[in-house]
């Protein structure tokens, strides 16, 4: 057995789970006790201060200096109390994570001491070098100033002995840099949009927030085995690889037992994600071996996504501590199920009123009905560019996989609203309504709750499926940010609420109800975004026919759905909106194009390098001492005799030739490619090759090495095989 594979294995092995040591056995004890909630600010700012804070949270009123000083000063004592040493403006660059910079609260006194210092200026607005970001363009390396400025709707945080203070990231010139703040654009003009169209319902709503609950799928692995395998540890995922001959065929993993080692992990990071305030509360064992689902409560859109990305963080951060890694990539295991982070959307109202809920009465199922059915007029309208958004080296692998939606985007909003959609698309007249067809309708939207409730069936194959009072965007990869697809989702709906309300306006002004003037919209959005409601298998191959056919697209892979991005109806989109630039929309599909390119560089790097250097040396290896026991039984037993009784060793040696002259000639091919695709003159192309010409070839050389390991003496083989990473528990 080869030195790295021994030792990693022996490692695993008399591991025990340890388990944590919460502040108290009742959550709510310490839930949030290290994050500056509006509780905490409620406590420790003056009145004046604290309403200040409220004005900048909910109408984007500026904080004034005095303020932040106060605000400052008070978060700089509480956290110190918490034994903190540090501050970093926590920020989401277009790398997909998170960064930070710590700075020390002390600041010289001037007679060799030194003294604790935060004022307003350091909690609202720092200076990091943004050169080293990716800015698609932007910026120039020598052009290097970039600002971090607070983002008081998203509380400050401890971790470890440091205090994060969230913030968006922008250019000296005021572009984005991040994934935060045009998140809080799409958010504030889906609010606008929104409470626009609520007043036809309700005076009393003045303001409409989008919420978020998060799914995030994961797998662990054992730290020892992780480190033995290069691909792993490089690009967070198995390049090779025979399926295990158990793997989860019999659904026995699916809601099991949870092992006991994982549970310690996992009561770990929940009580660190709860001092900080994420409301985690669902955890349980996913289908496939050592895969792992954890979600919280619904949350604000913007405060979920910030949470989600702290938790990603904890959890590497735990599962170290318990020697584990945690794998967030997509697809780690060829075979097996990968993983996603299903996004589940909705409006709310400062009423209380989930607007996809539907109601108890026709005035409020006509409420329901309008948002409903805007949000699919959405999804037809800017299909592609939600296709767009998900998009990724990873998730490629994932969709249109067996427990993935595809990539054709389509809604199931279940069998009982497709009827009554249905109904009110072939009841409404051409013209005026009737006293008896107004009577029907209400009739059949007080329905609603009857079949809603316990009727709405789901759909694992739906990339965004109607749940009941939300809807659920399954296609979100589990290593996304969530500010990506939020961003797209709220600015879609603000644009489709928008032309909706003119619509109506011009309805009403020129003599139609209200009730009549909505209906009627209601039913030209109903037969418009018929396409793109899908009730079927979306696996099955008579699915990719059908919505060919209905005019949806199969954007298979992450350069073709890049492109949607250029199109010229969705930079006027975001425009229009004042959530992205032409500029912007431009370089964060060129970071996004450089990102895919570079997690295909460096798998074909890391795969040639493993073929090379540790599978073709095995497999050599392996043949040498076959050939030394065939001479050894042709010596003893002669020519014929011995020819007989090795015959099995002479076929085993041929397969392995076989497979290692494939194997050999297909790497030179794959560094051919990779080497073509490098040479192309702009990203475009070198990501369309690296799709169309390396990917291919990486799976034909899989095939091989697959095959070489099940050839191969076990004890020989480099590097732990996935019967073992997958069931080390």
């Amino acid at each position: 057995m080869s030195t790295y594979r021994t030792k990693a294995i022996e490692d695993v092995m008399g591991r025990a789970p340890k388990f944590p040591t919460t502040p108290s056995n009742k959550i709510s004890d310490y839930f949030a006790e290290n994050a500056f909630t509006l509780e905490s600010m409620r406590e420790h700012l003056t009145e004046e201060a604290f309403y200040n804070v409220m004005d900048a949270i909910e109408k984007g009123d500026r904080i004034d200096r005095k303020v932040a000083d106060q605000i400052a000063s008070s978060l700089k004592e509480w956290a110190m109390a918490r034994d903190v040493t540090h501050y970093t403006h926590w920020f989401q660059p277009l790398t997909g994570s998170t960064a930070e910079k710590h700075d020390s609260f002390i600041t010289p006194d001037g007679r060799g001491g030194a003294i604790e210092r935060f004022d307003g200026s350091l909690l609202v607005q720092q200076e990091p070098d943004a050169s080293s970001f990716p800015n698609g363009g932007i910026r120039t390396t020598f052009e290097a100033r970039g600002y971090t400025l607070w983002d008081p709707s998203s509380p400050p945080f401890i971790m470890g002995k440091t205090l994060c203070i969230p913030t968006i990231f922008i250019a000296y010139t005021g572009q984005s840099l991040d994934n935060k703040a045009p998140l809080l654009k799409a958010l504030h003009v889906v609010d606008e949009a929104a409470t626009a169209v609520c007043q036809y319902f309700d005076k009393n709503v003045t303001k409409v927030v989008a919420t978020l609950g998060w799914e995030q799928e994961y797998f662990l692995v054992d730290k020892s085995l992780y480190y033995a395998r290069p691909d792993l540890s490089q690009t967070g995922r198995v390049l090779v690889g025979a399926p295990p001959p158990k793997g989860q065929q019999l659904d026995d993993n699916y809601f099991g037992s949870i092992p006991q080692r994982a549970m310690a992990f996992m009561q770990d990071f929940e009580c660190e994600s709860h001092l900080i305030g994420i409301p985690v509360t669902t955890r349980h064992n996913e289908v496939a071996p050592n895969q792992f689902e954890v979600a919280p409560m619904f949350e604000e859109a913007n405060l979920a996504n910030d949470h989600n990305l702290i938790l990603m963080d904890l959890l590497e951060r735990v599962a170290h501590r318990h020697n584990f890694h945690v794998l967030l990539h997509e697809k780690p295991f060829a075979g097996l199920n990968g993983s996603g982070k299903h996004n589940n959307w909705s409006l709310g109202t400062n009423t209380g009123i989930n607007l996809l809920k539907p109601g108890t009465n026709p005035k409020t199922n006509l409420r329901f009905l309008t948002f409903f059915v805007n949000t699919l007029a959405a999804i037809n309208t800017h299909a592609d560019l939600l296709r767009a958004c998900i998009s990724g080296a990873g998730n490629d692998h994932r969709l249109g996989a067996n427990e993935a939606p595809p990539a054709i985007i389509s809604a199931f909003i279940g069998t009982q609203l497709n009827d009554l959609l249905d109904a009110l698309e072939e009841n409404i007249s051409a013209g005026k309504m009737s006293p008896d067809e107004k009577t029907a309708l209400k009739l059949e939207i007080g329905r609603i709750p009857e079949v809603l409730l316990d009727n709405t069936d789901r759909n694992r194959t739906s990339p965004f499926a109607f749940t009941g009072n939300k809807f659920e965007f399954r296609a979100v990869g589990s290593t996304a940010n969530c500010a990506v697809p939020m961003m797209v989702l709220n600015t879609i709906m603000a644009d489709q609420l928008k032309v909706f309300k003119v619509a109506v306006d011009a309805r009403i002004d020129s003599g139609e109800g209200k009730d009549e003037a909505i209906l009627k919209e209601l039913q030209i959005l109903i037969k418009g975004s018929k396409r793109i409601r899908f009730e079927g298998n979306g696996y099955g191959e008579a699915w990719v026919k059908e919505a060919a056919e209905r005019g949806l697209s199969n954007l298979m892979d992450t350069p073709a759905a890049l492109a949607v991005w250029g199109r010229k109806e969705v930079v006027d989109l975001f425009e229009s909106m004042n959530v992205l630039t032409a500029e912007e929309i431009a370089a964060r599909t060129e970071v996004d194009f450089e990102t895919y390119i570079m997690h295909l560089q460096i798998e074909a790097r890391v795969l040639i390098n493993m073929v090379n250097t540790q599978i073709i040396p095995a497999v050599v290896d392996c043949q040498s001492d076959l050939l030394a026991n065939i001479e050894g039984f042709l010596s003893v037993f002669g020519d014929s005799e011995g020819e007989k009784m090795a015959f099995p060793q002479h076929e085993v040696v041929q397969d392995l030739s076989e497979a290692l002259n494939s194997i050999h000639q297909d790497v030179k091919a794959l560094q051919a490619a990779k080497e073509e695709a490098n040479s192309a003159p702009n990203s475009v192309a070198q990501a369309q090759l690296y799709a169309s010409k390396v990917r291919p070839i990486m799976d034909v050389i899989r095939v091989s090495a697959d095959r070489l390991e099940g050839l191969c003496e076990d004890g020989r083989w480099p590097f732990p095989k996935l019967r073992e990473i997958l069931f080390t528990r």
